[in-house]
This record gives C-alpha cells, sequence and structure tokens, in this order.
C-alpha cells in the first residue's frame, strides 16, 4: 500500500524530521491532498483519524503491507535517534502529545554479591542493545496495523465482505472517500498467466519477494524485515529478533539493599502509613495482659530467657512459701482426679443414744431377764450390741469401758476390709427430666365425654359382646358385629336401630363343606352361633356394602344406605358376585381355588323383609359369602373399595387372600407361611403395599415386584391390631402384653416409640383419618386418646401426647373395650365393649 510522506534529510529542522506517525500536522498535510466533493470529508479528518484508531484493536482479513514500509522504517530509526541527541522542549512537547515509542523504565541490572555483602561490577552488553531506542522502534513498527500504514486511504474498506460479491462488477470495493476501487483486469494493468510467469522469474533474480493483496487487487513487495519474521514464526520463534526471550533475573529486594524496580514508584503513600497499626496494638495489649497475669516477664520480653518453662521449673523447685486457698470447694474433684488411689475418708460412727447415758431413762434399763436373753443372742442381734445399760449417780462413777479395745479393734477390721467406692451424687431436679409437653387444652378438639349409648337388643339375661364396629365413609350409620353372630346397623345421630341379619345362622344353612380333614364340622357344630369377629365398611363412597367375618366365612352385605347414582354403582359392583353358584368356576388362581369358594346367597335365604334404608338403596342384605377353610380372624378393604382381604391365621400359606368384588376373583399371594401364625394384614393408603403382621414381627411386602420391602420387629409377644397412618409413612401396633408400638417407616425396622399406659392386654388401636388423633382400647375398661401430629419435614419427629382417658364401659369375663372406631369427619369415637354397649364420644 502506497503511502504518500515527506521524505526528508536528517539534518533538516525538527519539524521536517518527524514521520507520518509522529506528527499530526503531518497527518492534516495529507489529508489536504484529497480531493474531496463533500464539503464534510473537508472538515472530517479527525473523525477519520479516531475511526482508524478504532479499527486497530480488531480483528480483520490480511488486508497486506505498503510497498515504501522499508523506508518509512528506515525514516523512523533515523527519527528515533534524533530525538535521544536533541533535548529541546519542542521535542519533548511532540512526545508528549503522541506517544510513538514505548514508554521504558531504567532497567536494574542483576547484582552479584560477594561474602561482605558488597556489590561485584560486571560488563553487560546487551544491556546497550536492550535500551536502545532505535531497537523499540522497530519493534514498535513490526505492530502497526494495515489501517496505520493506509495514511491517505486509499486501500479497500469493505470491511469483512466476501470478496467474491465483486466478481461481476469493475470494481473491488471502496476507499475511505468512497470511491470506487477499480480492479487492475479493467485498467488493463493485470496481464495474463504468462506474464505473471515471466514476473516472478525476474522476481526470483532479483531476490524479490512478491506477494498479491487480494482485498486491494495489488502486488506488494516484502521487505527483508518482514522476510525475516515470517522465517523466525514458521520456524517456532519469537517474531522479533531483538525480544530476549531468557533475560537475567533481576533481584529487586536483595538481602543488602533493597533495590525498588520503579513500578509504581510515583504514588503516594497509603494513609495507613502514617496511622498506628491495629494488630500491632492487638500485640501489645496482648503482652501487657500476661505481663499482669504473670504469664511472662520483662526477661522473655528482652530475650534473657528463651523459655517460660525454664521459669516456672525453678519457681517450682525454690518458691515454697507461696500462699494457697486451704477451702476453696474442688477438694472432691482434686480427689477424684488426682493420679493414685483416692482417698475415701472413714464413714463415721453413729451418734451415741440415750442407752448409752450414764444416767439412761428407766425404760433404757434391762431387767435380769433381759440380760439373760441378750446373753444368749448373737452380738449382732442384740439391740445394743456389747453395751448393756447401766445407772450412775455421777459422771465420775463411770469406770472404763470393758469392750473398748474390742470394738475398736472390729471397726480397724470394717475400714480394712470392707471395700468402699465414692459415688457422686446429681443434683438433678426430677421434674426437669420430664419432656416439656403442650397442654390438653391446647391440642383440642378430641373426645371427651359420652353422649349416646348404644343398647343392643337381646333375649337372656346378659346382652351378646359387640367384637367388632365400623361407620360409613359419609359418618351417617354405624355397623356393629355381636357375639350372637347378628350384623346390625345404626344411625350414628338418633342411636335408632335400622337393620339386623343374622349372618352366623344363614352362612350355616346355606354353608359349604371346606373342612380340610383336620377338625370335624358337625351338625351340632354348625348350629351354635357364631360371633361375627371382623366387620369393615367399604371405604369407597359411591360403594355401599360391608364386609363381615363369621367362623370360616366372609359375607359381603349391600347395605341399600345409597343414593339414585350410587345404588346403581353398587348394583354393578355385586353383579358378578350374585351369579356365583359355589362350584368354583369363578376362581382362575388354582392355589385359591382349593382355599376359598364364593357361593351367592339367595333373598329367600334371608331373614326378614329386603326393603332398603334409603329409598333409592337397591338391594339390602347379604349378597354373596366366601367360604375359607380355617376361620377368619380379620378382613380389611383395599382403599379403592374394590379389592379386599382375608385372614386365617390357622390355614397355613393360605392364610392371607386377596379377594377382587368386581369380578369375583381370589388369589393367594404367598406358596408358604413365613414367619408363624398371621394375626393381621391391611393394605397401604398410597402405595401397592402389603402389611402382614404375625405374632412378633411386621412384614411389608410390594404387590407389582413380589417381593419383601421390610421387616419391622416390634419387640412384643403377641401383635393383636394393626393400623395405618393416612399418610402411609406411620404404624401402629396394639398387642395383649399392654404395648402399643410406633412405627416410623423413614426412619427405622425398630419402634419409634413404646407407649405402656393400659394395666390390661390392648384390643384394638386406630388412627383418626382427618384429625391428628389415635386410640387404644384395652381389658381394663378404657379407651386412651392421643395427640399425633406427623410433620411433613422429615427432620421433625412426631408429636405423640396422651390427651384423654375415656371410661364407662365395664369389665366382663376378664374382657374390656374389644373394639374402637373414629368418626370419618369428626372427632368422635364409637367403642365397644364385652358388656354389650356401644358408646359415642364427642367433643363437648
Amino acid at each position: 500500500m502506497a503511502l504518500k510522506q515527506k521524505t526528508t534529510n536528517p539534518e533538516s529542522d525538527d519539524e521536517d524530521s518527524s514521520s507520518v506517525y509522529d506528527s499530526g500536522i503531518e497527518e492534516q498535510e495529507v489529508d489536504e491532498e484529497y480531493d474531496s466533493d463533500a464539503p464534510e470529508s473537508e472538515s472530517g479528518s479527525d473523525d477519520t483519524d479516531d475511526d482508524d484508531e478504532d479499527e486497530d484493536g480488531e480483528d480483520f482479513e490480511d488486508q497486506g503491507s505498503s510497498d515504501d514500509e522499508d523506508d518509512i522504517l528506515q525514516n523512523q530509526i533515523k527519527a528515533a535517534k534524533l530525538q535521544d541527541d536533541d533535548d529541546s522542549e519542542d521535542e519533548l512537547e511532540i512526545i508528549e502529545d503522541f506517544e510513538t515509542v514505548p514508554r521504558s523504565f531504567a532497567t536494574p541490572k542483576s547484582v552479584k554479591r560477594n561474602k561482605d555483602g558488597k556489590a561485584v561490577p560486571t560488563d553487560d552488553k546487551n544491556d546497550e542493545a536492550l535500551n536502545d531506542p532505535a531497537v523499540a522502534q522497530l519493534m514498535h513498527t513490526d505492530d502497526l496495523s494495515s489501517d496505520d500504514e493506509d495514511i491517505e486511504g486509499e486501500g479497500n474498506r469493505i470491511g469483512r465482505v466476501p470478496l467474491h460479491w465483486y466478481d461481476e462488477y469493475d470494481h473491488i470495493g471502496y476507499n475511505v472517500h468512497g470511491k470506487k476501487i477499480t480492479k487492475q483486469s479493467a485498467n488493463g494493468d493485470g496481464g495474463d498467466l504468462l506474464d505473471k510467469a515471466l514476473q516472478n522469474q525476474d522476481d526470483l533474480e532479483k531476490k524479490k519477494y512478491v506477494v498479491y493483496d487480494a482485498l486491494n487487487d495489488k502486488d506488494v513487495e516484502l521487505t527483508e524485515r518482514q522476510l525475516q519474521i515470517i522465517r523466525r514464526v514458521q520456524a517456532g520463534a519469537f517474531a522479533h529478533p531483538e525480544h530476549d526471550a531468557n533475560p537475567d533475573y533481576i533481584a529487586y529486594y536483595s538481602g543488602v539493599d533493597q533495590q525498588i524496580s520503579g513500578i509504581n514508584s510515583d504514588r503516594h503513600e497509603p494513609k495507613s502509613r502514617f496511622q498506628p497499626s491495629k494488630y500491632e496494638k492487638a500485640q501489645v495489649r496482648q503482652l501487657l495482659k500476661k505481663l499482669q497475669d504473670g504469664v511472662i516477664t520483662m526477661d522473655y520480653l528482652t530475650g534473657k530467657v528463651r523459655d517460660m518453662n525454664d521459669v516456672t521449673k525453678k519457681k517450682k523447685d525454690g518458691d515454697t512459701d507461696k500462699p494457697f486457698l486451704m477451702w476453696n470447694g474442688d477438694e472432691e474433684d482434686e480427689l477424684y482426679f488426682r493420679k493414685g488411689p483416692m482417698h475415701i475418708a472413714a464413714p463415721k460412727l453413729p451418734p451415741p443414744t440415750h442407752a448409752e447415758s450414764y444416767n439412761p431413762p428407766e425404760e433404757y434399763l434391762p431387767t435380769e431377764e433381759d440380760i439373760k436373753q441378750w446373753e444368749e443372742m448373737d452380738v449382732k442381734d442384740r439391740p445394743h450390741g456389747l453395751l448393756i445399760p447401766k445407772k450412775f449417780n455421777n459422771l465420775r462413777s463411770v469406770g472404763a469401758y470393758e469392750h473398748a479395745v474390742r470394738e475398736r479393734f472390729e471397726r480397724c477390721l470394717d475400714l480394712y476390709l470392707c471395700p468402699r467406692v465414692m459415688k457422686r451424687r446429681l443434683n438433678i431436679d426430677p421434674e426437669s427430666l420430664v419432656p416439656s409437653l403442650p397442654k390438653a387444652s391446647d391440642l383440642r378438639p378430641f373426645p371427651t365425654s359420652k353422649c349416646i349409648e348404644y343398647e343392643t337388643p337381646h333375649d337372656g339375661d346378659q346382652p351378646p359382646m359387640i367384637r367388632c364396629l365400623t361407620v360409613s365413609p359419609d359418618g351417617q350409620y354405624m355397623a356393629s358385629g355381636a357375639s350372637d353372630g347378628y350384623v346390625r346397623i345404626w344411625e350414628v345421630q338418633t342411636g335408632r336401630l335400622l337393620k339386623s341379619w343374622d349372618v352366623s345362622s344363614l352362612v350355616a344353612k346355606t354353608g359349604i363343606d371346606m373342612n380340610d380333614g383336620d377338625e370335624k364340622d358337625d351338625q351340632s357344630n354348625r348350629n351354635i352361633a357364631k360371633a361375627v369377629v371382623s366387620i369393615e365398611w367399604n371405604p369407597n363412597r359411591s360403594h355401599h356394602c360391608i364386609l363381615a367375618a363369621v367362623g370360616r366365612c366372609a359375607v359381603v352385605i349391600a347395605t341399600g344406605t345409597g343414593g339414585q347414582y350410587d345404588a346403581e354403582l353398587t348394583e354393578a359392583l355385586l353383579a358378578a358376585a350374585t351369579s356365583c353358584s359355589g362350584d368354583g368356576k369363578n376362581v382362575k388362581n388354582v392355589k385359591a381355588k382349593k382355599s376359598v369358594t364364593w357361593k351367592s346367597i339367595s333373598t329367600d335365604d334371608v331373614e326378614g323383609d329386603g326393603t332398603p334404608i334409603s329409598a333409592f338403596g337397591g338391594t339390602c342384605g347379604p349378597i354373596v359369602a366366601l367360604y375359607m377353610t380355617k376361620d377368619v380372624a380379620a378382613v380389611k378393604w383395599h382403599k379403592k373399595g374394590d379389592y379386599f382381604l382375608t385372614v386365617s391365621p390357622k390355614a397355613m400359606a393360605a392364610s392371607v387372600l386377596i379377594h377382587q368384588l368386581n369380578k369375583a376373583a381370589s388369589q393367594q399371594p404367598f406358596s408358604k407361611n413365613k414367619g408363624g401364625e398371621v394375626q393381621r394384614a391391611c393394605f397401604h393408603p398410597n402405595k401397592p403395599f402389603l402389611f402382614v403382621a404375625t405374632k412378633e414381627n411386621i412384614r411389608v411386602y410390594h404387590l407389582v415386584k413380589q417381593s419383601l420391602v421390610k421387616r419391622l420387629l416390634s419387640g412384643c409377644k403377641w401383635i393383636s391390631s394393626l393400623d395405618i397412618h393416612p399418610s402411609g409413612d406411620h404404624v401402629i401396633v396394639g398387642s395383649l402384653d399392654r404395648r402399643m408400638v410406633w412405627f416410623d417407616l423413614d426412619l427405622s425396622a425398630t419402634p419409634y416409640k413404646t407407649l405402656r399406659y393400659h394395666e390390661k392386654a390392648l384390643r384394638h388401636v386406630s388412627f383418626h383419618p382427618r384429625y391428628p388423633l389415635m386410640a387404644s382400647s384395652s381389658d381394663d375398661g378404657t379407651v386412651h386418646v392421643f395427640h399425633s401430629t406427623v410433620y411433613s419435614d422429615l427432620m421433625r419427629n412426631p408429636l405423640i401426647v396422651p390427651v384423654k382417658i375415656l371410661r364407662g364401659h365395664s369389665v366382663v369375663g376378664k374382657l374390656g373395650v374389644i373394639a374402637c372406631a373414629f368418626h370419618p369427619t369428626q372427632p368422635w369415637l364409637f367403642s365397644a365393649g364385652a358388656d354389650g354397649k356401644i358408646h359415642l364420644y364427642q367433643d363437648i
């Protein structure tokens, strides 16, 4: 790129000797030579220079170099030498305005010193080359961009635009003044390929290296300096030959004389240099404190003593007259923590009594018969030992004690042979050890008073024992099962008996012989009324049916309490069960087919009318009976109301059976009996888990994966009841050994808390479905109500507080409250006892 400049003589004036890069006046002269039509170009020279300076740092395409660059470098070298030789004030002003040569500080030299610390002079010829301004000018010129070389602005200024966009035009772009830059082919200067080949041959003979600048469409000849830089870059060396890659190390801070580099030498001293140091002030304060306490001395501060331990040892050896406290209150601790065997003071002798007085009362003086009896007795059994009380007129008449030596010798033997141990007494208030629980009044609502009593009708003198009870999901009805084999439905608000069915006689009348040969099921046993041991209302609000366990049967009973739409859903649910003939064809599971048989119950076999309780109730009465091989102990619904399970403890592998009412199908989940007889079982409220409780443990099974998830160790001897919290993360277990055990499934397989509040065996435990309440019934005739709050925060433990003891049932035949159930929507509690009564406790 041709640059238009003034060629000057080194011997000329200062103003003429400055190059284009050194003088702003020269730049203005160059700009004035352009012929510009627009008025903006005449007054916009300063803006053009600013734009050029801004474009220096950007990464553009390679725009080539100038043909006259070699001359520019020579002129810059000469100008730099003249600036060093001439110290005129005008030249200094120009240098301050336009800093073309990099500012350099005085380079400190590495100084070698002898043993005495004196500097050894060294001659280094390379220092002159490093500080040579001509060399610095060369390194600065190599860093110039193409925009700095094009002073006149004749270069192509299209920027990062692809050059093939101008293939169809006769120009290749525009210069800084907006004029077109024509191509060589359009001017006729390009020539053909033959001319270029001849030109290249001539350049090789003349040792000229020409490269083609595609941006400006012209040839550029490389200088020797540029060729040298290219070769060094290709060889992997530093571009500038003047650059010293391995300079000598300069020790700016030596051990004798500190050499300052000069960096930040013009900065003012910080304000903190003139203020006292806070760190030193803290050190002085600490030293003064140690001096006052006697930890250190002035000899230690001045350096006369290197270690204070030496001073303390001398004081211990020599100073023995130092005063000390005799009673400081820590004597027992010093005796306990000191080395060697601990000294324990001998126990004191008991103080003398009235019998040892020289003038005792008359009642202490023994008679001759008493003295003869004492002589026949052992010394340990005598009331006063070897002493026989005597009476003297005055103290002078008292002689020496005849058994003094013997008693003293025996006491020495006791002190010598009897071991003694020092025990520390803790002065702790027992009330502080009791955990602080909130008041019961702050935890309301919970049932407090008996409001309604449901009387069971009976023929004999003694009412039947209420074995189980359950409440409908809407809380309007309550069902109970008694020892006379009846299932009764009550209205909760009024206590009126709505329906009753003799399930025991009904099952015996339409029964199927499922006896496996272990027991004789004769006609006499069938005539005996069997108790309803378990009853459960369907938890689905749309399904109005009850599941009851009587003997070896589980009976599904339609309650007839539903509305118009609920009655249709209930009939659709019971449709498959009403068509069971008892031949076992509906059960497809081979294992379950041997253990259970479905048989529908016709309306003719049911005593009484089949009128439903509700006007839209539909079917009302027993629908189907499931006959097992052994007695059924418990039944439990799934939360959705379609599946239910039955528990037969004596049935071994078939002790737990899962049934589906919608399809009248059954299945046996276990092929073997593990862990002993199954007592209770229930479904998880949210997950496909099955909880199976044996006498001592609880097993949790995954029904989908068909695997054992967890085994809970209760520590009880005989589990009687089981219930799961509505959240599904907590389980409570009641046992016949008076324990109620709380399990946290996320915490551990061992009990989180064991509660022992009842005096006799627990019969039933239950969670409230909505309120944070928990209840347990026992044979002691009471029901204990607990406040049980479960937090969503895993870092907080559940809050269990006993709030109320409900009484009202009497104990009959060592049996008290057998069952209890919470109201689904209110903080009410139903309890059923062996006295044949059902009580409703409300929050009043």
